[in-house]
């Protein structure tokens, strides 16, 4: 009976090694209403907390394939907390042209936890779950070649 119950424990203990837990995790709906929840093949978080990085990020992407950021493990979370009531009810709608997930932070439960300015698109690279490096970006050329270099399934 002992032997079932420990080899029970062995393989449970097994899984949870293969399988950490991501610190910190969140979920968030993107501009369709989905839900998205932070995990272990997220790479990066990309944060605009303003109109202004919000469109650096939308011409980075824009003329790219469908998938391009999910293939990178690259998520785009909008702090779109301090938009008035009506300004969200307009903007949300036009978001959903845009041909990659938005995650919208509306309650600013996600954004405030790292930081960051107003002015720049914030990177964050992540392994499992926890930052490791934190970046800024102003202008469009750096912010395309560091989607550039987040290779696919990497």
């Amino acid at each position: 009976m002992r032997t079932p119950f420990a080899l029970i424990l062995a393989l449970v203990g097994t899984w949870a090694y293969a399988h950490p837990p991501v610190d910190g995790g969140w979920t968030l709906h993107d501009q369709f209403d989905q839900a998205f929840t932070l995990n272990a093949n997220t790479r990066v978080v990309m944060i605009a907390r303003s109109l202004s990085s919000a469109k650096l990020v939308n011409s980075a992407v824009e003329h790219t394939p469908d998938g391009y950021l999910d293939e990178r493990g690259v998520v785009f979370v909008a702090d779109i907390e301090r938009l008035p009531a009506v300004a969200q009810a307009v903007l949300v709608p036009a978001m959903r042209s845009a041909r990659y997930r938005i995650l919208l932070d509306r309650e600013g439960s996600v954004a405030p936890r790292y930081g960051g300015d107003r002015d720049s698109v914030q990177w964050l690279e992540l392994e499992q779950g926890k930052v490791t490096q934190e970046r800024r970006f102003g202008d469009l050329p750096s912010l395309r070649q560091a989607l550039a270099g987040q290779l696919p399934g990497h």
